[in-house]
């Protein structure tokens, strides 16, 4: 019986003060979105941020989409989706 593990990716969200502005500091992989949380806490826990989250990329619904190579190679989908903050991670 063998069993296959499907990973996401999520775009991970930050903002570091309240009424700052939103960043995509990076991404994570993770086969549950309880994980992709750990993950991202884990992983992006340089700041002490005010608000952190996770998107599953697949979930995403572009209003405009961006344009250009993006983190995954692909024209036009998963590069900075809404800032990407200077020097992070990611």
């Amino acid at each position: 019986m063998s069993t296959s593990v499907e990973y996401r990716a999520y775009a991970v969200f930050a903002r570091s003060q309240r009424g700052g502005p939103l960043y995509q500091i990076g991404f994570v992989e993770a086969f549950s979105d309880a994980l992709a949380k750990t993950y991202a806490n884990l992983t992006y826990d340089e700041e002490n941020w005010f608000e952190l989250c996770v998107v599953p990329l697949d979930e995403l619904r572009w209003v405009i989409e961006p344009q250009g190579v993006s983190a995954k190679g692909e024209s036009g989908r998963g590069g900075a989706i809404v800032e990407q903050r200077a020097g992070s991670a990611g």
